[in-house]
């Protein structure tokens, strides 16, 4: 076994006193005399490289790592080119497909088998996306698949016009259903003097929420920074160590119930959870470096926001989290009683629209329509303030079909864990902290 396999066996990113590994070649590629002691350790290693080189390729491609400083610094300074690493991903791709072969007389655990599954889900998507940076145009729906393990359906939508009418129902009154929508909402805009506290209470109601269910490290945590000139509304930058840095962009209004999506979403049990609970399993546990690594454009992302919303609804269900805004976020916010159950009534409506921005994302990044055309649409048909809604579509222009992975991966993690037992907790941990792909989850 090479000394480098054997240092990262012993700990992630460090060898013991007198073990020091001399500095590998930036390729992954291997020889067929070195294929013959391939193993899962150095394939996760040269997974790891690969994804470092391909965020120097694509900024912010690499959403969050945590392994050893000098692979990152390697990627940085010695930078190829997205054919080069196409290259480099068909031959990790050949080296998982040979592991079983290769690997010796002892089968593959099932851990391992999973291990495998999952390092192939993300060989796989990386080769996508270094095809789309080479110029490579994908259909919304292709592009999904080929990405983030799953395909998602675009529906027509005029199937979207039902639930407009109910809206129209319950918002009623003269002008479009947008400004109606607009301003009844604007009883619940948090002012921004006040948006720190309120924003801080929120993600500490969610955390309160979460722990009595998960054990969290003794260490984690996190620092809240409000930001703006985002294409997001909310970001959380995961700095290993069981640390988190939270972003909420305040270019638009946030809404009193806003802050409890954001706190739960980007905190608790959300994405700072998530990170955290994989650092601890597999990085710090396991010795398994491959996650010390998050590749935005990857099967992770349909996991991790998915979970990251259906958390929202696993910490405060029912009408529990209308009681806590309108108990505790409004008086903190300074604003005056409002009817906060007929407000979320709204928004569940609202939710039900959310699949129709696939249809009009795939027909704006396919040319069919203007990017005026698709602000137009996205503000029409979920109820968004058409400076929302042109902002939505830059999200898109950056990220493209990443945006199912709210909806969509929200509603087939409830579904999964909802099938597991009575136990929704329980069930989201497990999730949480595992290797588990969107094939898996997926009815």
């Amino acid at each position: 076994m090479r000394r480098i396999a054997l240092c990262l066996l012993l700990s992630v990113g460090a060898c013991a006193p007198g073990m020091e590994a001399g500095p590998r070649p930036t390729s992954t590629a291997v020889t067929a005399e070195a294929l013959a002691t391939d193993s899962l350790t150095l394939i996760a290693e040269d997974y790891v490289k690969l994804i470092l080189a391909i965020g120097e390729v694509e900024p912010g491609y690499v959403d969050a790592y945590y392994g050893p400083a000098e692979w990152a610094a390697v990627a940085k300074a010695a930078p190829r080119n997205a054919a080069l690493l196409s290259a480099d991903a068909a031959d990790l791709a050949d080296r998982l497909n040979d592991l079983p072969r290769t690997g010796g007389s002892t089968p593959l655990t099932p851990d391992e088998r999973q291990r495998v599954a999952y390092l192939k889900a993300h060989v796989s998507a990386a080769q996508a996306r270094l095809r789309m940076l080479q110029g490579e145009k994908l259909g919304f729906a292709d592009q999904a698949e080929a990405l983030f393990g799953v395909r998602p359906e675009l529906k027509p939508l005029s199937d979207y016009d039902p639930i407009l009418q109910r809206i129209e129902a319950l918002v009623p009154g003269e002008g479009p259903l947008i400004d109606r929508v607009t301003a009844f909402r604007a009883a619940f805009v948090i002012p921004k003097d006040r948006l720190d506290a309120v924003m801080r209470a929120a993600i500490a109601e969610c955390r309160a929420r979460t722990v009595r269910h998960i054990t969290l490290p003794a260490n984690e945590s996190f620092t809240l920074a409000l930001v703006t000139d985002k294409p997001w509304s909310g970001y959380n930058y995961f700095q290993g160590g069981a640390a988190s840095k939270i972003e909420i962009n305040t270019d638009f209004p946030i809404y009193t119930e806003r802050a409890i999506d954001l706190g739960c979403h980007e905190g608790y049990p959300g994405h700072h959870v998530y990170n955290a609970l994989l650092e601890q399993t597999f990085v710090r546990e396991k010795g398994w470096v491959e996650m010390s690594v998050y590749p935005l454009f990857s099967p992770m992302s349909f996991v991790a926001e998915g979970s990251a919303n259906y958390g929202i609804d696993l910490a405060f269900p029912g009408d529990e989290g209308t009681a806590f805004e309108r108990d505790v976020l409004m008086p903190l916010a300074g604003l005056a009683p409002a009817d906060v159950a007929r407000k979320n009534a709204l928004l569940g409506l609202i939710r039900q629209l959310g699949r129709s921005e696939y249809t009009i994302a795939d027909d704006y990044l396919a040319g069919r329509i203007t990017r005026e055309q698709a602000a137009a649409l996205l503000s029409k048909y979920t109820l968004t303030a058409p400076d929302k809604a042109a902002q939505r579509v830059r999200f898109i222009d950056r990220y493209g079909s990443y945006v199912i992975n709210y909806g969509l991966g929200r509603d087939t993690v409830q579904a999964w864990v909802e099938r597991q037992g009575p136990d929704h907790w329980r069930s989201m941990e497990t999730l949480l902290a595992s290797q588990i792909l969107p094939v898996d989850i997926l009815e």
